[in-house]
Parts: C-alpha cells; structure tokens; sequence
C-alpha cells in the first residue's frame, strides 16, 4: 500500500516535468522502497534467534556476557541459516559435526536433534565454553581468549596448541593471538587462511552490531 501510495504522489507531481524524468523519479522511489523493505526483512532474520543466543550465553557464560559474540559466530559460520550443511557435513547455525553434537548430546540426552536451531546454538555456545577453560587452563589471558575459542571452534584445539608450540620455538609470546597469526603459514596441516579470517569476521560481524 505504501508503494503504491508513493508511486501515485510522485506521479501527481511530476505531472509537469518531462516524461523521462517523471520515470527516473518513480523507478528511484520504487527501488529506495524496496531496498527499505529488504533490509527490514534482513533486520527481522538476523534478530530472529537473539533469545536463543541470550539465553545460552547467560547459561554457560553467565550474566552480563557479550552474546553477541555468539551470534557474530553464527553468522561467520552459517549466515543464520539452521538448514546450512558443510561439504564436510558440519550441520546448523553454528555448524556443528555430528560426532562433536554426539557428544554433547550423550552428557545432555535433553537436547534434541542437531538441525533444531535452539540445541544447536545451545551447543556451539556449550563448545565455545569448553574451550574457553582450555585455553584459560593453559595460560591464554583472559584478554587475549576469544581468538583462541573461536580458532580452536574452527581448526580444532590440537592445531592451535601446535601453533602455539611453534610460536613458543620461535621466541614469540605464544599466550597472544598477534604470535599465532605471525608464525600461521609454517604450522603443518592447517587451513590457516581460512582460521584466521574466520576469527576475522567474527570479530568484524561483532563491530558493525548496534549496542546491546
């Protein structure tokens, strides 16, 4: 109703004007409209699982944790999407492998099946937990933790602390993230480029959220 509303004004008033322009101005109205109501529709998809993301992170983070955190993993990892499957069959919003949400699922038989959009970001942020008292345990500080969490979500905790023990070789300081991505390229077997963009986007989804 509105766009027709406002193809009808600028019509009316563009009476006077030339014919080209009165169709320059109306299509400008109509693509501004429609850009307008993509974007809403963006907003309302993105805010969908916020409840989820708040919830989980006050359960396994405590409160007055960042839970966006958790969603700009989301998006890093699936774009949102509960359906996404990986080529090598990670599954959900946080794309989880089927054996990693096995194991979860067996200490927490309550959770149900992997594509259900709650126990998957229920999962991941679970995931995320664990491996944020890895990293506390071996001396990463507190300061310096989210890149290791989420590195070791994506190459698996075994290739960081293989960074980390290459770095140490080298005299670098491997408690901080600057150390891992400096010594990255000569650490064998690890996709690093796409480790350290994806710590990258993450962090880059969180900027550009709006206050909490």
């Amino acid at each position: 109703m509105r766009r027709m509303w406002v193809v009808a004004l600028l019509s009316t008033c563009a009476l006077v004007a030339p014919a080209h322009a009165q169709k320059a101005r109306v299509k400008r109205a109509i693509a501004a409209l429609d850009e307008a109501a993509e974007q809403r529709q963006v907003r309302k998809n993105t805010d969908k699982y916020d409840p989820i993301f708040r919830k989980y992170t006050k359960r396994y983070f405590g409160v007055g944790s960042d839970w966006r955190m958790f969603k700009a993993q989301g998006m890093a990892e699936s774009d949102l999407d509960p359906r996404a499957k990986s080529r090598v069959g990670a599954r959900g919003i946080m794309q989880l492998m089927p054996s990693t949400y096995g194991l979860i699922r067996s200490a927490l038989p309550q959770f149900g099946a992997i594509e259900n959009p709650e126990w998957n970001i229920a999962a991941g942020i679970l995931h995320d937990r664990d491996l944020w008292t890895l990293w506390r345990q071996k001396q990463v500080p507190d300061s310096a933790l989210w890149p290791f969490v989420f590195a070791g979500y994506n190459a698996g905790e075994g290739t960081i602390m293989r960074a980390r023990r290459k770095a140490s070789d080298q005299r670098l300081d491997d408690r901080t993230w600057p150390s891992i991505e400096r010594i990255a390229p000569s650490v064998e077997r690890w996709r690093y480029i796409e480790t350290l963009g994806y710590v990258r986007k993450i962090e880059a989804n969180r900027k550009a959220m709006p206050p909490q």
